[in-house]
């Protein structure tokens, strides 16, 4: 049978075309298990649709709900301002007292024993113990030597006397050390003298004693009168002669002294 081409005014059957115009491939049919999955997934979904529906915060009318509105605790919780009335004055402030209506208080008293030939340590501590703290003291012998360790002088004299006394006076203990005799008068007093004025009469006086009364500008030199020792404690030398001599006016010129140890004797 011979093949029969289509005139030229009809165009062949799509079936009969070549290339993708052949005909259809077969259908796939669909598992059971690709079934099932896409119900799950149907299910799946419709449940999404379904909350992002409900939780919409849009009303039926398409507007956004209203928030809910509470009162802060703080506006709630804070009382209103009380404001006083305009008749009403602050409290008056009491008036401090006058110094007239404060009673002067006076010291107290006790009694002061007497604390001669006593050490010096011993006399402190016990005048302490009875309410005296003003204690002080001074080398009764005049030569301005300085009670460093109390326990190594005696008491000489006392001021005040032993009695009734104020327990804020000041006690001033003259001294001696041990080993030495308390003098028929105290001799603490020093001569005073000031630039311009004389020259007082520095002899049996301690070194130190002489120099403590001389202006800080005057110019002294101590020599040993009796030997060629140098005079390094003044507290411990007497002065034996003096230049210039004493009730001679100070005018600015070098003084001089020589002097002994107070055990010894002036040549």
């Amino acid at each position: 049978m011979s093949q029969q081409y289509p005139g030229p005014h009809q165009p062949p059957h799509p079936s009969q075309q070549p290339g993708p115009w052949g005909p259809p491939p077969p259908k796939k049919k669909l598992s059971t298990g690709a079934i099932i999955g896409l119900s799950i997934g149907g299910v799946f979904a419709f449940l999404v649709v379904l909350g992002a529906v409900v939780g919409d915060p849009k009303q039926d009318d398409g507007k956004p709900a209203a928030k809910e509105v509470t009162a802060s605790p703080t506006a709630t919780s804070a009382p209103a301002p009380t404001t006083l009335p305009a008749t009403t004055t602050a409290p008056a402030t009491p008036a401090a007292p006058t110094a007239s209506a404060t009673p002067s208080r006076k010291p107290e008293t006790g009694k002061l024993p007497s604390f001669v030939g006593k050490g010096l340590q011993f006399a402190q501590d016990e005048a302490q113990s009875l309410g005296f703290y003003g204690l002080r003291s001074h080398d009764a012998l005049g030569r301005d030597r300085l009670q460093v360790l109390d326990r190594n002088w005696k008491v000489c004299s006392q001021t005040p006397a032993p009695g009734t006394h104020p327990t804020d006076v000041v006690i001033d203990f003259g001294t001696v050390k041990l080993e030495e005799t308390c003098p028929e008068k105290d001799v603490a007093a020093q001569p005073e003298t000031e630039a311009g004025g004389t020259m007082p009469d520095f002899k049996g006086k301690s070194v130190n004693v002489a120099r403590a009364a001389l202006p800080d500008n005057a110019s002294i030199t101590v020599t040993d009168a009796a030997q060629d020792r140098m005079v390094l404690m003044e507290s411990n030398w007497k002065v034996c002669t003096q230049t210039p001599a004493a009730g001679t006016k100070i005018d600015g010129r070098p003084i001089t002294f020589k002097a002994v140890k107070f055990e010894e004797s002036c040549p």
